[in-house]
Parts: structure tokens; C-alpha cells; sequence
């Protein structure tokens, strides 16, 4: 019977119900998406960051040597850690050297690892891909005015009584050091420079929260202990901030969502016990319980905020992946455990927005009786 009743409830306020059941979907899709978006935000922007550069630095004790990182030990050692958060590690070799009277740095490194980790770049000409090859560069664009550089220039540089002679690849501009070097194959510089097998820092590029980034950090500070491993903070920190704010704003808008959703549904709820006031009248008079009366209202609003709940999660997951590919440049995916907690909040969005259904109660059956 209880049921039964309910579904005639359903039947005969279709339009207020309607109404009710938009705002609770519509306000269970904005929180879906959010939250969908919420739980892959931190996946998303650590990858984006990652193409900002080095996060994690490997250098020489402070009073160490020149060039005194050992690149078949450093290295090796780095990845026989096989930590799955290191998505590139760039190691750079700096050498003073002359092109003619025109002093100049030459970093030596693996131009692989440096695209992985600074995609960000601007680049006039073309990249060099392949960390064995000898005879291009890449030249900073302050550099490049002062030798008079261009994509396709040849330029002589001498370190010593040691000569290369390299082809200009590309231009680069990054807005740091790198813009007054340039940048070649590592075993160029080594061999140039006469320190085979030597390096003066690495530059690791580490996805995952500041925490996770630290923990890499303290790891990788274990497996080499004469060495200095440090976090570049200021990245780590903005990550951190970003993520921060972002989970904030997230936590603010469904918050809002919510509470609008709920003045909808308190809006067609309210109409509604008006136009339900005979029947509770004559529900009372048959003998009906207050209680079991109030019941069969909170059943019909928690079933309209669970409808609401699954149609929004759906309609959300579609949102998601719309905001994911608008802001990330990949869709997000969805997240199944985020079904159960849309459902709960629009349950009780719904039952919080039928609080004029509860007055229902205080409903005199005589007065309905006397047609009043």
C-alpha cells in the first residue's frame, strides 16, 4: 500500500516534481563535474607542471670539485632507484669556451630529457632530438645576438687547445640562464672540456604532489649521500598553492550549487504542499499516523533525490570531460566512487528542500472536512 501510494503521489504532481527533479539534476551535474574534475586536478596540473621544468636538483657538496658528478654513477644510480614519479633526468655539463674573442658557456647535456622537461620552450628553428647528436646545438637567444647567430649558422667554439664545430639547430628563448649558453651533445663538452664521464649537476623532473616530491627528494638524497639533493621549492610551492586554491574554489562552488539547488526544490515543494494540503486532510481523518504521513512525503523527495543524483552524475561525467578537454587538453576520466557521493549530497538536497512538506502535519483534518 505504501508503495503503491507513493507512486500515485508521483503520478499526480508531475510538473511540480518535474521541476523539482531539473533543479536537483541540474545541480548534481555542476557537482559531479567538480568533483570528477577535483580528483583528477592533482594528476592533471602535477603533468602540466612537469613541462615547466626541474623540480628536483642533484649537485656537488658545497667546496666539491669542479665537474664532480661521475655520470655513469650518478645516473646509473638514479635509475637503478626506478622511482616511476622521475619523468626525466637531465644531466649538464658547464664548460667556459670562446667562439673567436666572443666568450661564451657551453652546457653539455641530453636534449631528450631536456624536451620532456621543458616543452615550454620558445624555439626558433628546429630541436635537436637525439642526445648522441654531435654536430647541432641549440643557442639561447641572448647568445645568439651577440655571436650573430641564426638556424642553420655554423659556429667554432674552443675550450683550451681542444675545437668543435657545430651547426645552429635553433634559437631558444626560456627567460632564465639558459638563453645566455649553448646547449650540445654531452659527450661533445666532456670531450671538448677533456672530463670524460664527468657532469656538474643534474636535473630531475618529478611528478606528484610537494609531498611526494620531497619523499623522491629524501630517496634520492639516501641513495647518494656525498651529494646535494634538493627541491627547487619555488615550483614545488606554486604546485602546492594552485592545487590549494583550486580545491578551495572547488569545495566553494558545490557548496553554492547546492544551496541553490536546494531553493529550487524548497520552491516547488512549497507550491506542492499547498496543493496536497486535502489530501493529508483526508489521510488524517481515514486515521493515517503523522509519522507514517511525513514518511511517505521524505520517501517521495529521497527517490526524486536519488533519480536526480544518477541523471546528474551522468550528465556530470559528460561536463567533465568537456571542462578536462578545454583546460587540460585531455579528457577527464570518470570517476565511479564520485556516483555514490553525488547521489548522498542530492538525497539530501531533496529532503533539506522538502521542509514544507513536514508543515503538512500541523493540517487540521475538520477544516479540510468543512471545505475551508
Amino acid at each position: 500500500m505504501f508503495l503503491r501510494i507513493l507512486w500515485k503521489l508521483f503520478g499526480a504532481s508531475r510538473g511540480r516534481l518535474a521541476v523539482a527533479l531539473i533543479a536537483l539534476t541540474s545541480g548534481a551535474a555542476v557537482c559531479s563535474a567538480l568533483l570528477n574534475v577535483n580528483l583528477d586536478a592533482d594528476r592533471k596540473l602535477t603533468q602540466e607542471f612537469r613541462t615547466l621544468g626541474a623540480n628536483v636538483v642533484i649537485a656537488p657538496p658545497a667546496g666539491g670539485s669542479e665537474a664532480a658528478l661521475a655520470d655513469s654513477s650518478v645516473l646509473d644510480r638514479i635509475a637503478a632507484l626506478r622511482l616511476p614519479q622521475i619523468v626525466a633526468a637531465a644531466p649538464y655539463l658547464y664548460v667556459a669556451a670562446n667562439s673567436g674573442s666572443q666568450p661564451v658557456i657551453l652546457a653539455g647535456t641530453w636534449f631528450d630529457q631536456v624536451a620532456r622537461m621543458n616543452s615550454w620552450w620558445k624555439l626558433e628553428g628546429g630541436w635537436v632530438f637525439s642526445r648522441d647528436d654531435r654536430d647541432h646545438c641549440l643557442v639561447g637567444f641572448n647568445a645568439a645576438r651577440q655571436l650573430g647567430l641564426a638556424p642553420g649558422s655554423s659556429v667554432q667554439l674552443r675550450s683550451g687547445s681542444n675545437n668543435v664545430s657545430l651547426t645552429v639547430a635553433g634559437i631558444v628563448t626560456t627567460g632564465g640562464a639558459e638563453d645566455n649558453q649553448i646547449l650540445t651533445n654531452l659527450d661533445s663538452v666532456q670531450d671538448l672540456a677533456g672530463v670524460s664521464g664527468r657532469v656538474s649537476l643534474v636535473q630531475i623532473s618529478v611528478l606528484g604532489s610537494p609531498a611526494e616530491i620531497e619523499g623522491v627528494a629524501q630517496k634520492l638524497a639516501g641513495a647518494l649521500p656525498v651529494f646535494d639533493v634538493r627541491t627547487v621549492r619555488q615550483i614545488a610551492a606554486a604546485e602546492g598553492t594552485i592545487l590549494g586554491r583550486i580545491q578551495g574554489l572547488i569545495f566553494w562552488t558545490i557548496a553554492l550549487i547546492l544551496v541553490l539547488s536546494m531553493l529550487g526544490v524548497l520552491a516547488s515543494m512549497a507550491a506542492l504542499a499547498m496543493e496536497r494540503r486535502r489530501d493529508v486532510g483526508l489521510m488524517k481523518a481515514l486515521g493515517g499516523a503523522v509519522p507514517r504521513i511525513m514518511r511517505l512525503f521524505l520517501a517521495e523527495a529521497g527517490t526524486l533525490g536519488a533519480l536526480g543524483g544518477i541523471l546528474g552524475f551522468l550528465v556530470g561525467v559528460v561536463l567533465a570531460r568537456w571542462i578536462g578537454q578545454r583546460i587540460f587538453g585531455v579528457a577527464i576520466e570518470p570517476r565511479f566512487e564520485v556516483l555514490p557521493i553525488t547521489i548522498a549530497l542530492t538525497i539530501g538536497v531533496a529532503l533539506a528542500g522538502a521542509f514544507p512538506l513536514r508543515l503538512l502535519g500541523r493540517v487540521s483534518p475538520a477544516e479540510i472536512l468543512r471545505g475551508e
